[in-house]
């Protein structure tokens, strides 16, 4: 195994192709079998230092098909969404006039992307926002598809309007889905769960509430909460207390006591209770006739 300073620098942080490392001499054959290098994809390398996350396989993809447009929840990953684990297959989109190319780890589809949805992130051709939200409508169960553009609207990548123009003018298999996740994202949930709670809440008889209701006490401003009814003074917190960092438990329930000296209920629900929604709407419900 060679010492750290043997190893060049050019390969230190990044994948590479191994034909391109040894023909330009910086390594030879029998150095990528040893320990010190990592096979990524069938030819691409990395060095062992480098955590082989799902980003990094697909840097290693488009180094073997470097026409191709990284799409789907490949894109997403490339955007901020953790929608893909690390060995999960990486999508790529060659043009439909293109030879079929088959890599283990990697999917390779043949369509039409027009130029005008295509961007540079990350030193590599994606998908806009826009058409990533789409093709996420044709691939995901239909509430992951709604939190997946509400994270893309709540991190500024784009906005509800844009998104929904997109997906009205979107054509093909998959498109009507488009337009019925667009229709279903409003960009104001904190996190997935937090759509799924609102999808879960829409979907029953209760009556619509306010996301992100700013609570106050006369003129003092108390919270922000997930969801309320301001007219019975209830709200709903996904998870609202149960925080891992330090000093956040005893926030959380300074912020609840003020709540609750404002005259609110609150009902917190878990991931749990999203496995019970019969319960869950019961409960909120419940809340609301108190």
């Amino acid at each position: 195994m060679p010492p750290l300073a043997a190893v060049p620098d050019a390969l230190r942080a990044d994948v590479f192709l191994a034909r391109t490392a040894v023909a330009a001499g910086l390594l030879t054959r029998r150095q990528l079998e040893g320990p010190t290098w990592r096979a990524v994809l069938r030819g691409v390398y990395v060095h062992r230092d480098q955590p082989v996350t799902h980003e990094l396989r697909t840097r290693a993809a488009v180094l073997l098909v470097p026409a191709a447009v990284v799409t789907g929840r490949s894109a997403a990953v490339l955007w901020g969404l953790d929608l893909a684990r690390a060995g999960d297959d990486v999508e790529l989109t060659l043009p439909r006039t293109s030879d079929p190319v088959r890599i283990t780890g990697v999917r390779v589809r043949r369509s039409t992307i027009a130029t005008a949805h295509v961007r540079t992130r990350r030193g590599l051709r994606v998908t806009t926002p826009e058409a990533t939200a789409t093709r996420l409508a044709g691939l995901l169960p239909a509430d992951d598809a709604v939190a997946a553009a509400d994270q893309l609207i709540r991190a500024g990548l784009t906005e509800l309007g844009d998104l929904r123009r997109f997906a009205g003018a979107a054509r093909g298999p998959g498109s009507a889905r488009a337009r019925r996740v667009a229709a279903l994202a409003d960009g104001l949930a904190e996190s997935p769960q937090e759509t799924r709670v609102r999808l879960l809440i829409g979907r029953s008889s209760l009556p619509p509430p306010v996301a992100q209701y700013p609570v106050r006490n006369g003129d003092r401003f108390v919270a922000r909460v997930d969801f309320a009814w301001p007219e019975h003074k209830v709200a709903v917190e996904y998870d609202g207390l149960w925080h891992a960092e330090a000093g956040q438990f005893a926030r959380d329930r300074q912020r609840l006591n003020r709540l609750q000296a404002a005259g609110w209920r609150v009902v917190f629900v878990t991931a749990a209770d999203l496995r019970d929604p019969v319960a869950l709407i019961a409960r909120i419900a419940f809340a609301l006739s108190s």
